[in-house]
């Protein structure tokens, strides 16, 4: 606006004045607000693809497994290329087998410098029995979507975060002995708490001292062939508002096939811990079909959860729903 001398002004006011008769001329006109553009990334389903199947090709990733060590050490170069923060919290653990072990959570951080930040997480381990197969149910399962798919999702974040950061800091954690949990009829006195170690862990030690997120993301089991993803119960209970966030983000972005506007009961999973110890409001996406047995994937803790049970098209409405949400904050 151009500032003139006040005898300017002053004739101008007057002629102003003179001229109009509806005072409502002469109120100024509020300027509407413009929609500022956010650049959302392209999520890239092939690359995804390509580290689940690299996961897997290190066979069972069985906490102190030879497939789990090799795992971990491509993980961790895998997210240094992307990230120079990356931090590998180590924790003793004995689980309900009476086995001791050392567990690994695998953790990269972009941005940390800045205060407002979320948290995205998955299991990166597999299930060391076929529990739900009719045969070899002592034998470990390759966990391509459970486990595999997850993380494979979070590199492909990882990675389009090196080329473009977001305006918010994120922390991905990798979480170890997930799938460790007790089965049923076991033969082993009964050991509460048995699943979900990792995520125990952090919740109760973080990798920084006073850890602060504004919430968290929980992937499981998101790779599956028309996978659909209900608004599960302990999420609903502790975190509505992200699960509508990302809900309606995901139908926003046409993947309204995968994300269903129904609840399904409490699941357990690494959320719930995160939830409940370290009090960050964090929602798990998980895959649920009322039409199958066991609720899960089909294949869920069977020796079918190979690569074939890995589908690119849902893979793509799990990264590109979290990437619109993430740059959009």
């Amino acid at each position: 606006m151009i500032k003139f001398r006040y005898t300017i002004l002053v004739v101008i006011t007057i002629i102003l004045f003179a001229c109009t008769s509806d005072p409502e001329q002469t109120q100024e006109i509020t300027p509407k607000k413009q929609k500022v553009k956010v650049d959302v990334p392209i999520f890239n389903a092939d690359s995804a693809y390509y580290f689940v199947e690299k996961q897997v090709s290190f066979g069972p990733r069985v906490i102190s497994s030879k497939g789990w060590k090799n795992c971990a050490i491509w993980l961790e170069k895998k997210m240094k290329t992307y990230t120079p923060n990356v931090i590998i919290q180590e924790a003793l653990i004995t689980t309900y087998d009476g086995k001791n072990h050392t567990l690994k959570n695998i953790i990269a951080t972009f941005s940390p410098e800045k205060n407002n930040r979320i948290a995205l997480f998955a299991h990166w381990d597999s299930r060391h029995i076929a529990d739900h197969d009719t045969e070899n149910k002592d034998s470990p399962i390759l966990g391509a979507n459970d486990g595999g798919s997850g993380v494979g999702v979070l590199l492909e974040m990882a990675r389009q975060f090196s080329l473009k950061n977001p305006k918010i800091g994120v922390d991905i954690i990798l979480f170890d002995a997930e799938d460790y949990g007790q089965p049923e009829n076991s033969g082993y006195p009964t050991m509460q708490d048995s699943w979900c170690l990792g995520s125990q862990h952090w919740s109760g030690k973080p990798h920084k001292i006073n850890y602060y997120a504004k919430y968290g993301i929980l992937l499981d089991m998101v790779g599956g062939v028309d996978a659909t993803f209900y608004r599960e119960g302990y999420s609903m209970k502790r975190a509505p508002d992200i699960v509508e966030k990302v809900w309606n983000t995901a139908n926003n972005s046409g993947f309204g096939n995968h994300f269903v506007y129904q609840n399904s009961p409490d699941i357990l999973d690494d959320h719930v811990y995160v939830n409940y110890v370290l009090g960050i409001p964090t929602i798990d996406i998980i895959e649920y079909d009322p039409r199958s047995k066991n609720n899960f994937n089909k294949h869920w803790h069977t020796h079918k959860d190979d690569m074939n049970n890995i589908d690119r098209e849902t893979l793509n409405a799990i990264g590109q729903t979290l990437l619109e949400v993430v740059y959009r904050e």
